[in-house]
């Protein structure tokens, strides 16, 4: 009986997370098959699935019409505290206004907590990432200019996709092997980095909420928290393995430019998560821009134009930082550090 509570229990925390992730979406996009000067190709596998009927090793592409024949590429992914395998979804909401800007746009999806614990999901992206190399000429997307971009625990694959373009070790062995798996530019949006150091830095209160909303007892920390169950054990006894899925881990110099942007409000990620990796990356002399947004919370609408200015911290080199973080502000990002997408015919 106490393994299918626990198991019942996981699967209402996934819902509750996704239900959060779908509250906070902002206005959903045009339909995902056709859009205003763009065309999408749906659940495209990167990999065999895994576990067979899983949605895990899929991705969604949207594709401009307009002109270029090698466009820069913006993957995105979307968060569920690592308990959904649909990621890819969140990508139908960006996909009009980055591809009028001329980027193929792919939505990626990684394996759930519950299908494979990490590595997994790293391996995941990077294999998207390799696929979509390895189709490049197919969709027109240019090899070398790769951007990643998710938000809560999307956020975090972003980051460690970010970080480790160089680290062999990570790299896994899920569907095409061959390219490289290095991006150019990262976009993460209130993802979590060190995962023992979050409750001491919660909000006021939020520890609490945390525990009732989610049937826990003892926060991040907890056996059964989102973290513990990426982790495949309770976090407070891997300290090795938070290190290792922790992306400030593998900071140095080569990593690519970074956008990390936080709501002041965050009552799940505590923003000294991405503080900490804006320092890291100072630091180590990475080109790195962080926002801190007042009045907004965890909150995929971080990035709206209703937002209020924000708190802004940037490295040398980082480029103009803008008064808050809209997607006009993470495409002019973008388009500084990737290059500019051709323009329209």
């Amino acid at each position: 009986m106490g393994h299918h509570q626990d198991v019942k229990r996981r699967r209402v925390l996934g819902l509750v997370l996704t239900v959060v992730a779908v509250m906070f979406a902002g206005e959903p996009a045009a339909d995902a098959g056709t859009g205003p000067g763009f065309d999408a190709r749906t659940d495209l596998a990167y990999a065999p699935a895994q576990p067979a009927g899983s949605r895990g090793h899929l991705l969604d592409l949207y594709l401009p019409r307009s002109g270029g024949r090698s466009r820069p590429l913006l993957v995105a992914m979307g968060g569920s505290g690592w308990h959904g395998d649909d990621g890819k979804a969140y990508a139908a909401q960006l996909a009009p206004f980055f591809t009028g800007a001329g980027y193929v746009v792919a939505g990626v999806s990684t394996r759930s907590s519950s299908q494979a614990v990490f590595p997994a999901q790293l391996h995941d992206v990077k294999a998207a990432i390799r696929w979509l190399r390895a189709h490049a000429t197919t969709y027109g997307i240019d090899p070398g200019r790769i951007a990643v971009l998710g938000d809560s625990s999307g956020g975090w694959t972003a980051a460690m996709a970010g970080v480790t373009g160089h680290v062999a070790a990570l790299e896994g062995d899920v569907g095409v092997t061959g390219p490289p798996s290095d991006v150019q530019a990262v976009v993460d949006l209130y993802g979590p980095t060190d995962f023992l150091r979050m409750d001491a830095h919660m909000r006021p209160g939020a520890c609490d909420t945390f525990n009732r909303s989610f049937g826990l007892t003892d926060c991040h920390s907890d056996p059964r928290s989102p973290e513990s169950a990426l982790l495949g054990r309770p976090i407070r006894t891997v300290p090795d393995r938070v290190e290792q899925a922790n992306p400030i881990t593998y900071v140095t110099g080569r990593a690519p430019a970074f956008l990390i942007a936080h709501g002041e409000l965050d009552g799940l990620v505590p923003t000294r998560q991405s503080e900490m990796l804006f320092d890291a990356l100072a630091a180590a002399g990475v080109p790195a821009t962080y926002y801190l947004v007042p009045g907004a919370g965890h909150d995929k609408r971080i990035v709206s134009p209703a937002n209020r200015p924000a708190i802004v911290r940037r490295t040398a080199g980082a480029g103009p930082a803008g008064t808050r973080p809209t997607l006009t502000t993470i495409e002019e990002f973008l388009r500084r550090t990737l290059g500019p997408a051709p323009a329209p015919a």
